[in-house]
């Protein structure tokens, strides 16, 4: 290296070391202009570049860094950081544990791979990398900024851990964080979600509150604290943290989904639409606010506008968790397709793939051969649907076609209206082949002679709002008075059962929808909280009682008990919120005088 060129490099190093992202990136490049083989600086060039969001720039200095130097470990993890910015999981975790199986003292590569691993939903395996940090060697050699950035990972663990509801892991987690940086305050706060989600909304209350006297200004802590109060009916305890938070943070976006969702959970419907305008004036062209407004519209029964402003939802896959689906061919708008071929995809959960199936034969009127890609539990299941040519499995690639659209466009493009709900059940049926019939076959046997009632009171607990929908087994109780009843437990995952006398399980024997399908054919009623079983039921036209929180999905409408998508549908509503207790009053009532 020319000795004149190095105080260029030490100036670089100097900006990058005070954060001086932009300034360093350019001092670097300077340096290469002088010093092009110099494989080190490639590779902080591309750490600065990463930092500024200038991917395909950092890509390519990585890939001069590695050109020159194929084993360099820092550019291998830049190139990791580079792929996993661009949700490239799979490339990136290569790169990890490539640098990591040449030096597998290289906390940051344990670090980035620990944050790919949960990007990807591997919990397990993320967890046991982040356990691997924890080791005394690993922690003696750990920079405090390291250490930071281990703690968020920790804390990006515990609430991976609590969507699904596994609390004592998640614990663990938001304490480990805790323990390798006390200042976490999001593992701190969320002590109190765990509590939140449990039910012990007291406890939970005092946790939060204990953490905002010492940290008033943490918004993400109060803003648990008003769902914490919203959940226990302190209305107006609510609404003096919803000041303060405004005055806080009035142009945050998560504020604001956070008062969203509180309004919509306790059906506040004039100031949810007042905090939608509200946050309008700071984004007038959100597509986010648009989907928010689709499904208060929707619940309320406003379909034409409603439905055009739900299709919003595909400009933002990733705010909403949906994925990402691009497509050469064009979308399908509702013109004619004759001689032509078109895709319709699966997009959301089981229960909207098995709702908008109903869309299939319309569809199949006005052209050529329909195509529908649909998840692989759903297959057979989906085959029985008049108006479909093709079934295939999501993942599988399709065979040629000229259009595509998602099926839950598929209300939007029929303009459909309350009055014009395709309602018609059944629309589907139970496929030919049912892995587990002769099984099954053999417990409804056993059940000749009483009323035989399915049952699920749980849906997934990754689902955002199972916290409302799912109830407690012990719930079920009362429906033991009913005489002549023979149960049967639909409930999938590690549930306890209901005391309930004459209960069997068929979870074990419903392997994939085919099974529930049969299953479900064999039953006089089934009672099941708000998730996809209900669908199926619905379409294959079994009767059903169905179990809706305080505020259900927008499908469910407001303010009745029947439901046009499913005339087999009987509509049971909390009348205050987490009041499950008078909802099974009701049903025993109610089947306790039908004939």
């Amino acid at each position: 290296m020319n000795p004149k060129h190095l105080k260029l490099l030490k100036k670089a190093q100097a900006l990058e070391c005070a954060g001086e992202a932009p300034e360093a990136a350019g001092a670097y490049k300077d340096f290469l202009v002088l010093e092009p083989r110099h494989a080190d600086t490639w590779s902080d060039f591309a750490g600065q570049l990463i930092q500024l969001d200038q991917l395909d720039q950092a890509q390519e200095a990585c890939e001069r860094a590695l050109g020159l130097e194929p084993q360099h470990l820092s550019a291998q993890i830049n190139l990791g950081c580079v792929l996993m910015r661009r949700e490239r999981w799979a490339e990136a975790e290569r790169q990890f544990k490539a640098a990591l199986a040449a030096d597998p003292s290289r906390m940051d590569a344990m670090l980035c791979l620990a944050e790919c691993l949960l990007n990807k939903k591997d919990l397990a395996q993320a967890g046991m990398v982040l356990e691997e940090t924890l080791h005394p060697k690993a922690m003696a050699g750990m920079y405090t900024l390291l250490k930071s950035r281990q703690s968020q990972l920790w804390s990006s663990l515990g609430l991976a851990l609590l969507d699904i509801q596994k609390f004592e892991e998640a614990t663990r987690a938001f304490n480990l964080a805790l323990r390798l940086d006390a200042k976490n305050l999001m593992a701190k706060a969320n002590l109190g979600s765990i509590l939140m989600a449990q039910g012990r909304l007291d406890e939970a209350e005092r946790v939060v509150r204990r953490h905002l006297a010492e940290h008033p200004m943490d918004v993400n802590a109060r803003l648990l604290l008003i769902t914490c109060l919203a959940r226990k009916g302190e209305l107006d305890l609510a609404d003096q943290e919803i000041a303060t938070v405004l005055l806080q943070e009035p142009e945050d976006f998560i504020v604001h989904k956070s008062l969203t969702g509180t309004y919509y959970t306790l059906g506040h419907w004039a100031k949810y639409r007042a905090e939608i305008t509200r946050y309008r004036k700071l984004e007038p062209a959100s597509a986010y606010l648009d989907f928010e407004e689709s499904l208060v519209d929707l619940l309320f029964s406003d379909m034409p506008g409603g439905w055009e402003r739900y299709e919003a939802r595909l400009q933002i896959p990733k705010l909403l968790r949906l994925d990402q689906r691009v497509f050469q061919q064009p979308a399908w708008c509702g013109e004619s397709f004759t001689g032509k071929t078109l895709l319709l995809w699966c997009e959301q959960g089981f229960g909207d793939s098995l709702m908008f199936m109903r869309y299939l034969p319309m569809v199949k009127a006005l052209g050529g051969r329909v195509l529908f890609e649909a998840q692989a539990e759903l297959v057979d299941v989906a085959a029985t649907c008049s108006g479909v040519d093709l079934v295939i499995q999501r993942g599988v690639r399709p065979p040629p076609f000229d259009f595509q659209a998602s099926l839950l466009s598929l209300p939007w493009i029929f303009r459909t209206e309350l009055a014009t709900i395709p309602g018609e059940v059944p629309y589907l049926d139970v496929p030919t082949e049912v892995p587990n019939q002769q099984a099954l076959l053999d417990c409804l046997v056993l059940a000749q002679g009483s009323t035989r009632i399915g049952l699920v009171w749980a849906g997934s607990p990754i689902h955002g709002r199972d916290y409302e929908r799912s109830l407690p087994s012990a719930a079920l109780a009362p429906l033991a008075d009913l005489p002549g009843v023979s149960w049967f437990s639909f409930q999938l995952g590690k549930q306890e059962n209901p005391p309930l006398p004459n209960l069997t399980s068929l979870a074990p024997l419903l392997k994939n929808f085919s099974d529930t399908a049969y299953a479900l054919s064999g039953m006089d009623l089934l009672i099941t909280v708000d998730t996809s079983i209900a669908h199926l039921a619905g379409a294959l036209g079994i009767p059903t009682l169905l179990l809706l929180s305080f505020q259900p999905d927008f499908r469910w409408l407001l303010g009745r008990d029947d439901s046009p998508w499913y005339p087999t549908l009987r509509l049971y509503r909390q009348p205050t919120y987490g009041d499950w207790e008078t909802v099974i009053q009701q049903v025993v009532l109610d089947l306790s005088q039908d004939p």
